[in-house]
């Protein structure tokens, strides 16, 4: 919550502060020095997109474990094992993160792009190796670790030990499509990010009228994707299949830190370039690196929506299977309110957190336009800027305007299990799941094909830098801004964190009158 809520307001209310009064009000390139805000905008690329990513992806790491290890720990316990063959399959899931780990070294070794151009295609196709690499090793071991044949506690089930491998290998191969979907639609070498810089051309309305229907239609396939998943998982091992499945999905959890944590690299690589006058044909090769970089960054929160949505999924499993829950009826009333409810907490988080940004956003502009107003000669490149006052800013911003949607998210769950007991607090996991996942894969797309529409008129096309097209994009990719990098990626820690506390208290919840319930 810490990483990615307050990293993505600290980091978006310099960019978008810096954007607009220095490349829209000034004129002036962007990572000009003489703009206050430069240094916040590029600290804020790693507090925002390195920190909140690895907090995010080792958050659902640890939790798809945990929701594995507490459904397991019934599982393994029923028909006569061995204490050996319980523990082996017990201990089955860290093993599981451990030969990806193995697997996404090896594929590292696979990245050897001889252009620039090459950066993007060489990491997708490491994120494809690793995934192969994994669903060879991973058979063997299944068919070692896992007891032939094993029972669950929801009807008494028997399931194979197969089933939990293709269990892993459907979490594994939809996280590589929907990063591969992502990329299609968040590169500018594909047709839907072109079609938002064309509209450009007629302004900044219809550039951001695109970019959102280029985000809801890119929500439909990944949960096509998701739900199939879901579906070949309960099938193949019940509820164990489904905490397997997001497992799966993150084993080649190094390969998509790499692909994520390059784009703020090379952003920063820009930055500093700029800052240090380099020279125009190294701010070329940054800018081009840049561009590769905000589709793999793309591609990378595609890959941690889409595992924090099989983990909140595998959560909610393990909390039903500890409430002792086998069915929802969602004709029951208090199942049918906890999923109305549950369906509009996303859309009030990210009403908070885009609210966070843009008051955030509101105070660093007031303060470059002061500076630009007082330091003497500053726009002539004869002044100082005034960076720590930036950095300042942002810092409090951050720190300050995430705790209501903390509060939101903590208090949720302990209230409406405490007062209305688990039926209703599964019918608000389940509500905040499917909201949630569609709503953060449309904004972090919307934002990710603003950024890229800008990214591809910069390169000369559709009149180039400063035409009206570019300035039409340079609004879009503000508005996306907040879209892709807080308000998107944040609705992760929204639909994981409810789910976590609520497999924590569910036996206060459970023996606890609720006042409340009906």
């Amino acid at each position: 919550l810490f990483g990615r809520v307050g990293g993505g307001i600290y980091t978006k209310a310099a960019d978008v502060g810096a954007d607009l009064v220095g490349k829209v009000e000034a004129g002036i390139p962007e990572d000009d020095p003489r703009n206050p805000a430069v240094i916040a905008d590029n600290v804020g690329d790693n507090v925002g997109d390195i920190a909140g990513m690895g907090a995010d992806l080792f958050g659902s790491i640890a939790e798809s474990t945990c929701a594995a290890l507490v459904i397991g720990a019934t599982a393994f316990t029923m028909g006569g094992l061995t204490p050996e063959m319980q523990q082996s399959a017990l201990l089955f899931p860290i093993l599981v993160s451990g030969i990806g780990i193995v697997a996404s070294l090896i594929s590292l070794f696979f990245i050897r792009p001889q252009t620039e151009e090459k950066v993007e295609g060489a990491l997708k196709f490491s994120l494809i190796i690793s995934t192969l690499i994994m669903l060879a090793i991973l058979y063997p071991v299944t068919e070692k670790l896992i007891p032939a044949t094993f029972q669950l506690v929801e009807g008494g089930k028997t399931f194979l030990n197969t089933g939990v491998y293709w269990s892993l290998a459907a979490g594994l191969i939809s996280g590589m499509l929907i990063g591969l979907i992502t990329e299609y639609y968040t590169s500018h070498r594909y047709g839907p990010v072109r079609e938002v810089a064309e509209s450009s051309k007629t302004g900044s309305a219809t550039n951001i009228i695109y970019g959102l229907a280029l985000g809801y239609n890119s929500s439909v396939i990944p949960m096509i994707l998701i739900a199939a998943t879901v579906v070949v998982a309960y099938l193949s091992a019940g509820m164990y299949g489904i905490a397997m499945s997001a497992i799966g999905m993150l084993g080649t959890i190094a390969v998509g830190l790499t692909i994520d944590a390059y784009g703020p690299v090379a952003d920063n690589a820009g930055g500093i370039a700029e800052m240090a006058e380099m020279g125009k044909d190294i701010r070329n090769r940054t800018d081009a690196l840049d561009a590769a970089g905000n589709t793999t960054a793309a591609i990378g929160k595609g890959f941690a929506i889409g595992s924090a949505a099989l983990t909140s999924l595998a959560l909610t499993s393990a909390f039903l299977t500890r409430a002792h829950i086998d069915s929802l009826n969602v004709l029951d009333p208090a199942v049918m309110c906890g999923l109305l409810v549950g369906g509009a907490l996303p859309f009030a988080f990210s009403a908070m957190t885009m609210r966070s940004v843009g008051m955030a956003a509101l105070a660093m502009i007031e303060e470059v336009r002061r500076q630009f107003r007082s330091i003497p000669g500053l726009l002539e490149g004869k002044g100082r800027a005034d960076y720590g006052k930036c950095v300042e800013i942002s810092t409090e911003a951050s720190l300050k305007e995430m705790i209501a949607p903390g509060l939101l998210v903590i208090l949720t769950p302990l209230v409406i299990g405490y007062l209305f007991g688990v039926k209703m607090l599964a019918g608000v996991l389940i509500g905040s799941l499917v909201c949630g996942v569609m709503l953060a894969v449309s904004m972090a797309n919307s934002g990710g094909a603003w950024d890229n529409a800008k990214k591809y008129i910069e390169t000369g096309e559709l009149g180039g830098k400063g035409s009206d097209a570019h300035k039409a994009a340079v609004v879009g990719d503000t508005v996306g801004d907040p879209f892709k990098d807080t308000s998107g990626p944040a609705l992760n820690i929204l639909i994981k964190l409810m789910a976590i506390i609520s497999l924590v208290f569910v036996p206060f919840f459970m023996n606890t009158s609720n006042p409340l319930a009906f």
